[in-house]
This record gives structure tokens, C-alpha cells and sequence, in this order.
């Protein structure tokens, strides 16, 4: 990302971004006291966009005169906290080029949230999908976090998720100066931000007001719902400190932020899951579209989170600047979740007695009873532990002398992610400690209730509880590990022309990246499910120092008692010590879903500042194209069969000649063409009008190239659901925003309309018939004929051709000092927003087809904020509501695409100030507890119901 000259100015001034340039986000007002009185300086704010002639003498500033005019209209504002937070966004989105919206170290530093994605969720058009009772991904325009780009300092930051979206909670929001959301695009932007592009940005230390500067932050945590979750621990802390440092005349700055945080993983969850097709479902003859099954859940564990920042700036002369920044977070969610998972209801393994239909034929409710041997219900111990870090840094230069200034950026960052997935079943036998335990028949009562907990009751509830009936039926372990990594070089250079009438400024450079993706699957598993394949492990008991005894409290009190099982423990009573995940023949998926992907992006760009007058009003912006040559490939290994392969040894040992190694791949040019222009009406009033045409990579799991097979009458057929061949999700944007600004940089009312014609989403499809050697795939021999297999299925990810719009209105406005007195203080902020979308899907996860709608778009959407600040006492009431969208997270065996219910989520924070140095802080998250609620496009149809509970923090700052 390269900045605009006028947003350069405002780094300099006070809130500039973007230390890849050689310039950090100015941190907040270092000398000030948090709740200090919010005055504001008497000097009235200057008009940089007004004029009232043609002369040359009246004509509006150019942008090099708008840097001194900003920088003195930023230099007056002597208030803190929200406030000058507020009024500090308000500048910096008023003398931007592009849309956009701005949260700064105020908003984040003064009142901490848990992560950067809280503090994004308050400006409009921002929703935030909650992720363990956390904002995690975000969504902008109306799509997932998977068509937004994501840079700090910068720099595109790799992925945790596996996918392409960043999940936020990996950020603390301590350790981030400054965020800005990109609603429109411009050719100095990195590709990738169809829905937004959010460029992140630590402190520039060099723009500390004092020589040595040092915060200290420390809150405990208590978090209500976890009294109710057995093996979770209430109490959590967050600590923070930072320190930035001036030498050698001001001329070296140093700065070193540190920033934990451990927490409670705590919630209780009911499941109800997918819905099949249309069955038989008892000897009556009885027919309907049953669940898959039913879960009832406690989560505990503890997330820990550790960040630090380092950052050197070094500017020897008023030419040069040198600097370096590193940025690292580690992130451990330790994870588990027990109690009860009754499945099978569905495939004739069951009789569902007395259903309970809806108009649809889905049955959502009845007594489900033993039909095969595979129907139970089985007592869980699941452990979701994840370990993942980010890392992300660089070295850069910035030089100017005269028109010119050159940049240049090299720069590194990696991310890792590792859960280790265990799923631990354990059942109720008879002839327990004999050759042939066989699973008990079993039965249970269950109902959905719609978005509210359902019900689940069985007949003899005492047997899992019983040590003498309940064993361990299996222990599977089933990895999930994702490394994504970027190098980067970026060169750009600004010339700035002095007596055009027309251009301000022509920018270029260019962009070099390798983007690197390892997706790693690996399996063990002892036992087998209900214990119906005896070679694979038989049933092993249990014991009261692996197994204890747990019921239920509060909404989920109703539910049966249940065995907390250490599923390890069990394994290591019984002899049992080699469990360590390995990839193999036997589980050919751990191969098929491996893999490694190579993008390199090879970007270069040019674009002019516009800054002209029309009809006597000033008119700024740009014009420029981004050309973009992709080059992407994967490594994997198709299935072929038969021995038509290479020999490959496994790491259990066994050698296999049924796979061939592949690399499969494309190489693509793009060229994005983006124009951006102001209107400036007067001093408060402007229209901004923007097109563009846009991409979002495909996601990249979905790019690995390796495939499973089978074979069947002749043909040949091929599982992945992946491809390397997928082409971008191109779309063409328009933007149009009015925006007002107050007097003395006060507040602005936004009004903001976009169009987003996306061309092509990725999606799931099977061929039929698919002719495999024209697509450049190897179709093996069928030895019964001596000739290539007949062509058959394929099972893969494609670009749609039907594509879709997304249209959107976007309203905020943000004041401050609007009342006189006491009251000065007081200020809001809220906004409003509609999205809509024709596109659709068709699914038939909930039984009868459906069509589904965009995945992250939600209809309405809004925020509000309330806070005070009288000087000695500071609290700020805010609130945010989604109404409902599509996903995949839904919470099963099996990551699932549902609608997930409207919530509204409010937190409530304060301070008060002893001294300009101490202060005490009180918040509280969720204020009133507020559960996550999924279903199956109707709303009786249950997902999954998720209570995390409310966490209170209480704490001190200190600030020398």
C-alpha cells in the first residue's frame, strides 16, 4: 500500500499509518491524562477545501498547502480518550482520497478491547462473526472475511484460519495504534479487498511528544458462565506494557510493547445437526427428512495470548528515514468439550417413534430407539486444542529530495496453526471385561426448540454414569495443521508536480510476493465407533481417577449426568502409549488433503493525484491501474489404483503403488483499472464518487491438487473438492458517499451507497461424465479392458459463471461537544446499514432443498455508542446488532454451511482518573450474555445454541 501525498501529511501530522513507508501511526497523547478535561482549542479549523473564486490568489489549496493547514487544525486538539479518538478519525477520513473509516489508539489503547476486530465492529458496514464467544472474522460490504485484504504496516498478513480470512482475535488490541477500513479502492492498494481492504498499523516512536514514555496496563477477569462448566477456571487476566524512546537528538526512536492475556474458554452448547434426505424412519412406514443427530456440550478450557511488538526508526537527515518493525503473537486456545452426542438418527440405523414434523417434512423431535448396531448415545470428550502464531516484519527506507520520494519495503511474515482434534466416544456395554462386549440398546427422547435450547431425556439415565457400563469405544486424533507464509519487495517512487493545473502528483511502483501454503493431515484412532469393529481396538473401561461423574447447571440443568472422560488416561491405564498422529495408506485422506500451494504475485501500478477546480469547487482523487501477473501451482498426489503408480512408503510403514505425485496450476495477468474523485462543496461538505474493478484471490485451501479415487462399473472417478486452477472472484465496484463534518473537527454524518458486481464465486460442484484427460488429469488403466477408465465423476471446486451484485447503504455519524457546561464531554457515534444480494445457492442440508444466501451478508446491521468524559470520570455504553447471515461454522462432526440468528451484543467500560498517571478501569463484555444461535434456514430447524457468558474486567492504567 503506498500513501497518497495528503495522507502522508497527516502521518506527519499526528495520525499517519503505514511504517512500511518509513512512518508509524502517532501513538495516542502520551503526556495527557486519560479523563483530563475535554477542551478543545479555541483556534478556529481551517477551510482546506473552500473557495470562492477562480482567481489564483482564492483558488482552493493544493494538497501540499492542505499538510500545514491539517497539521495545525490536528495540533489544536487538546482532548483525550474517545473524544480525541473521534475527532482524530474524523480528520483523517475528511482528507483522504478513498472511503474509508478510521479507528485510532484512543479508541483501542484508552479502554482496551479483547482484539482489534471490537474495535472495527463500531464503524458502519463492519460485522464481526463470533468465534467462541469472540469478533473474530470479520465481514465487510456484505462478504466474508474471505474477500477482504488485511495489512499491518503495510504488509498482507497470512492466516490462521486454514483459508484466506484473518482472524482478529490473533491481534491485541493493545499492541495496534491505529486501523483503517478501505471501502473503496485505489491502484496503490494491494489487491485483494473486494469487500475491504483494513490496514493495520503499530506506532512510529519518533512521533512520541515526550522522550521516554512508559504505559502499564493490568485488568483480572471473571467470567459468570463457567461455575457451570466442569474443569473451567472463572478467573482471567490481561496485562500490557509498552515503552517508546527518543535518542541522538531525536533523530533514533525505539519502541517495545508486551501485551498478555489469558481467559476462560467457556461456554454450553445444544446442537441440533443436518437434516437428510427424504426416509423411512420406523416399521410403520412413517417418512420425513430427519436430523443427523443431536449434541449437548460443555466447553472449557484457556485461551492464552501473548503479543509483542519492536519497532527502530532512524532518520539521520530530513532526506532519510530507516527503520525495521517486528510484530509476533502467539496464540493458545486450549480447548475441550464434554458430554453427549446422540447420531445415526437418520440411514435406517434408528426408529424414530411419535416424530415431530414441520410443514416441511423435517422432523424435528420424537423417541429415537436401537434399529442397527450403530445407534447410541455416546458420551463425548473432544478436544479442540489449537496453538497458533503470526509473525510479521520488515525493513524499509524513505528518501526525498525536492519532487521526488522513493520508498522501498522488504518484508516477511508467517503463520501457524495446529489443533489437535481429538474425538473421544465412549458407550454403554454389556459383557464388559468379557472376549464380545456388545453395545446396549439404547433409546432417548429428544426436541428441538427452535433457537432455544431443546430437550433430551432417556429412560435409564443411570447407565453413563455407571463405571461397569460404560467403556471407551474409540480415541481418534485427526490434526489439523496450516503454515502460510509471504515474502515481499515493494519499490515506489512519487514525483510531485508544482505547477500542473490538473495533476498533484503521478505515483508508481511495483509489488514482488511469494505466497507459500502447507496444509498437513495426519490421523490416529484407537477403537472404533460403538466398538462394532473389535480389530481396531476392543472397548477399554474405565476407572474413577479417568472418569468422573458431572451434571448439569442453570438453562442445561435438565439434561442427564454425564462421564467427563480423559480419553489419554483411559489409553495409558490400558497399556496404551503410541498415539502419535501419522499419515497412511489406510487413511488415504490424510494424503489426499496434504499438500502444498505456491502463488507468486508479480504487481505494478500507476496512478495521479488529481487536485483541480470545476465550477469554482476543488476537486482532488486519482486515477491509475494495478496490473497483477499470478502464477499459481500445487503439489499433491492423485490416486490412480491398481498398482498404476509410483511406489510411495508411508509413515506407518506400508508401501502402496496406487498415487502419483502431481503439480498442477495456472498463470494469469489481471489489470485493475481505479479512479477516485472529491467534490468539495464547502469547508464541511463533500461527494466522493468512486469505480473500480476489483479481486479477491480464491480461497487457498481450496487450491490444493491432490485427489482421492474410485472406481465403479468402468469408470474412473475423483474426490478433493479442491482445485489449483481456480481464477480469482473478480467484481466491478461503485462507491458513492456524501459526507458532513462539524465545526473544529467535532464529528461527521456519512451517507455512503456501494454496488459490488462480484463475476464468479468459488463453489463445490460434480461432474458428471467428466472428460479428465482433456483437463490435463491422468486417467488410469482399467485392467479388464487394457484401455483408459471410462470418465466419470469429479468432484471439485469451480468458478461459477453466474456471479452475483451486492448493493449497499452505509449511515454513520459521529459528535462531540454538542452540549454546553458539565455536559461538554458527551458525545455518540452510531450507524446503519443495508446490504442485499440476489445471489443464492442451493442447499439441502436443512432436507428439502433450499437456496441459501450470500455467506457473511447480513440484511441490517448497526452500532451505537454513548460516552463521557468530565475530566476525572470517563465510560463509554456501546452496542452492536447483525441481523441474520450464512456460514460455514456451524458447530458439528463437520464444519456446516447455516444461517446464524440476528444478536445484538453490548459492552459496557469506564475510568476514573486519581491523577494524570493512575487510573481504575471496570468493563463488562457482553453484557447480557448473549448466545450464539444457528439453524437450518428455518428457524425451528435448531443449529446450534452457545452461550459463552459475561466477563467483567476491573484494572488500572499507568502512565509515566
Amino acid at each position: 500500500m503506498v500513501l497518497k501525498r495528503n495522507v502522508l501529511a497527516l502521518a506527519l501530522a499526528s495520525a499517519g499509518f503505514c511504517f512500511s513507508l518509513g512512518l508509524h501511526a502517532a501513538p495516542a497523547d502520551n503526556n495527557a491524562n486519560p479523563g483530563s478535561a475535554s477542551v478543545t482549542s479555541n483556534a478556529p479549523t481551517p477551510n482546506p477545501q473552500s473557495q470562492t473564486t477562480t482567481s489564483d490568489d482564492n483558488a482552493a489549496p493544493k494538497k501540499a498547502d492542505q499538510k500545514t493547514q491539517l497539521a495545525k487544525s490536528l495540533g489544536g486538539i487538546t482532548v483525550t480518550g474517545y473524544n480525541k479518538s473521534v475527532e482524530t478519525a474524523v480528520d483523517i477520513q475528511r482528507y483522504a482520497d478513498t472511503i474509508q473509516n478510521v479507528v485510532t489508539a484512543a479508541d483501542i489503547g484508552g479502554l482496551p478491547d479483547q482484539s482489534i476486530a471490537d474495535a472495527l465492529t463500531r464503524l458502519p458496514g463492519i460485522t464481526a462473526q463470533r468465534i467462541g464467544g469472540e469478533a473474530s472474522q470479520i465481514n465487510c460490504g456484505g462478504l466474508s472475511g474471505n474477500f477482504i485484504q488485511t495489512t499491518l504496516n503495510g504488509r498482507a498478513q497470512p492466516t490462521t484460519s486454514g483459508t484466506n480470512y484473518v482472524q482478529f482475535d490473533q491481534y491485541p488490541s493493545e499492541l495496534i495504534n491505529q486501523a483503517t477500513v478501505y471501502k473503496s479502492s485505489q491502484a496503490s492498494l494491494i489487491e485483494g479487498g473486494v469487500g475491504c481492504t483494513i490496514a493495520m498499523a503499530t506506532a512510529n516512536p519518533l512521533d512520541a511528544k515526550q522522550e521516554q514514555t512508559v504505559n502499564v496496563d493490568f485488568r483480572g477477569s471473571y467470567n459468570n458462565q463457567a461455575s457451570d462448566v466442569y474443569g473451567a477456571n472463572s478467573m482471567g487476566y490481561r496485562f500490557s506494557a509498552a515503552w517508546q524512546g527518543k535518542f541522538l537528538d531525536d533523530t533514533l526512536g525505539v519502541g517495545l510493547g508486551f501485551a498478555r492475556m489469558v481467559q476462560p474458554h467457556v461456554s454450553e452448547q445444544f446442537v441440533g445437526e443436518a437434516f437428510d434426505g427424504l426416509q423411512t424412519i420406523n416399521a410403520a412406514g412413517q417418512q420425513g427428512y430427519p436430523s443427523q443427530g443431536i449434541q449437548v456440550q460443555q466447553n472449557g478450557g484457556s485461551e492464552q495470548r501473548n503479543g509483542y511488538v519492536a519497532t527502530i526508526v532512524w532518520k539521520p537527515t530530513d532526506n532519510l528515514q530507516v527503520g525495521a518493525d517486528g510484530f509476533f503473537s502467539r496464540y493458545n486456545d486450549g480447548s475441550f468439550g464434554r458430554g453427549f452426542r446422540g447420531q445415526l438418527f437418520d440411514q435406517g440405523q434408528a426408529q424414530i417413534t411419535n416424530p415431530v414434523y414441520l410443514p416441511n417434512g423435517a422432523i424435528v423431535g420424537g423417541t429415537v430407539s436401537s434399529a442397527g448396531s450403530n445407534f447410541g448415545l455416546e458420551t463425548t470428550a473432544d478436544n479442540y486444542t489449537t496453538h497458533s502464531s503470526v509473525f510479521s516484519g520488515g525493513l524499509n527506507a524513505k528518501w526525498n529530495s525536492g519532487p521526488w520520494t522513493v520508498v522501498a519495503d522488504v518484508s516477511a511474515s508467517r503463520a501457524v496453526s495446529s489443533q489437535i482434534n481429538v474425538d473421544t466416544t465412549a458407550d454403554p456395554y454389556t459383557g464388559l471385561g468379557t472376549a464380545n462386549p456388545t453395545l446396549m440398546s439404547q433409546s432417548l427422547t429428544y426436541g428441538l426448540n427452535g433457537l432455544n435450547i431443546g430437550s433430551l431425556t432417556v429412560p435409564n439415565s443411570g447407565i453413563y454414569t455407571n463405571l461397569g457400563d460404560m467403556a471407551l469405544s474409540r480415541y481418534g486424533v485427526y490434526p489439523y495443521v496450516y503454515h502460510d507464509k509471504n515474502q515481499g519487495l515493494r519499490l515506489e517512487t512519487t514525483y510531485e508536480l508544482t505547477d500542473n493545473p490538473v495533476i498533484s502528483a503521478i505515483e508508481g511502483g511495483v509489488y514482488i510476493n511469494n505466497h507459500t501454503y502447507n496444509a498437513d493431515r495426519s490421523a490416529y484412532v484407537y477403537g472404533s465407533e460403538w466398538g462394532d469393529n473389535p480389530s481396531a481396538g476392543t472397548p477399554l473401561p474405565l476407572n474413577s481417577s479417568n472418569a468422573v461423574t458431572t451434571c448439569w447447571r442453570g438453562d442445561f440443568a435438565s439434561f442427564p449426568c454425564f462421564l467427563a472422560i480423559n480419553g489419554a488416561a483411559v489409553l495409558a491405564a490400558n497399556g496404551v502409549t503410541n498415539t502419535t498422529p501419522l499419515k497412511s495408506w489406510a487413511n488415504n485422506w490424510t494424503y489426499i488433503q496434504s499438500g502444498q500451494v505456491d502463488v507468486k504475485s508479480r504487481d505494478a501500478y500507476l496512478m495521479a493525484d488529481i487536485d483541480t477546480n470545476v465550477f469554482d469547487h476543488s476537486i482532488t482523487g486519482n486515477v491509475g491501474v494495478r496490473v497483477v501477473r499470478t502464477s499459481q501451482y500445487s503439489s499433491g498426489l492423485q490416486e490412480v489404483d491398481n498398482n498404476a503408480g509410483v511406489p510411495i512408503t508411508d509413515q506407518t510403514g506400508v508401501t502402496s503403488s496406487n498415487y502419483i505425485p502431481v503439480n498442477h496450476g495456472v498463470t494469469y495477468t489481471d489489470w485493475l483499472p481505479s479512479i477516485n474523485l472529491v467534490y468539495h462543496f464547502d469547508d464541511a461538505n463533500q461527494l466522493r464518487v468512486s469505480a473500480a474493478k476489483t479481486m479477491a484471490p480464491p480461497y487457498i485451501s481450496s487450491l490444493l491438487a491432490g485427489h482421492g479415487a474410485w472406481e465403479d462399473s468402468g469408470q474412473y472417478n475423483l474426490w478433493s473438492n479442491t482445485s489449483p486452477l481456480l481464477k480469482p472472484m473478480y467484481a466491478n465496484t461503485f462507491d458513492l458517499s456524501f459526507e458532513h463534518y462539524f465545526p473544529e473537527s467535532s464529528g461527521a454524518f456519512t451517507a455512503h451507497v456501494f454496488t459490488k458486481h462480484v463475476e464468479s464465486f468459488v463453489q463445490q460442484i460434480t461432474y458428471n461424465d467428466f472428460d479428465f484427460a482433456g483437463a490435463g488429469i491422468t486417467v488410469p488403466i482399467d485392467p479388464n479392458t487394457g484401455k483408459p477408465y471410462l470418465n466419470g465423476q469429479y468432484q471439485t471446486s469451480f468458478n461459477n459463471t453466474q456471479g452475483g451484485t451486492v448493493h449497499g447503504l452505509d449511515l454513520f455519524v459521529q459528535k462531540t461537544h454538542f452540549l454546553p457546561g458539565i455536559w461538554s464531554g458527551l458525545g455518540v457515534s452510531a450507524g446503519f446499514s443495508l446490504a442485499q444480494s440476489a445471489v443464492k445457492s442451493e442447499s439441502t442440508i436443512s432436507g428439502p432443498p433450499q437456496n441459501q444466501g450470500l455467506p457473511g451478508l447480513s440484511k441490517k446491521s448497526a452500532t451505537a455508542a454513548l460516552f463521557y468524559d468530565n475530566g476525572t470520570f470517563s465510560a463509554q455504553l456501546s452496542g452492536t446488532y447483525r441481523s441474520s447471515f450464512v456460514s460455514d461454522s456451524q458447530i458439528a462432526v463437520n464444519n456446516q454451511i447455516v444461517y446464524f440468528a440476528p444478536e445484538t451484543v453490548f459492552n459496557l467500560q469506564g475510568a476514573y482518573n486519581f491523577t494524570k498517571n493512575f487510573s481504575l478501569l471496570v468493563q463488562f463484555l457482553n453484557l447480557t450474555n448473549q448466545p450464539t444461535r444457528t439453524y437450518f434456514g428455518n428457524t425451528q430447524q435448531t443449529g446450534t445454541i452457545q452461550y459463552f457468558g459475561q466477563t467483567t474486567y476491573l484494572g488500572f492504567n499507568l502512565k509515566l
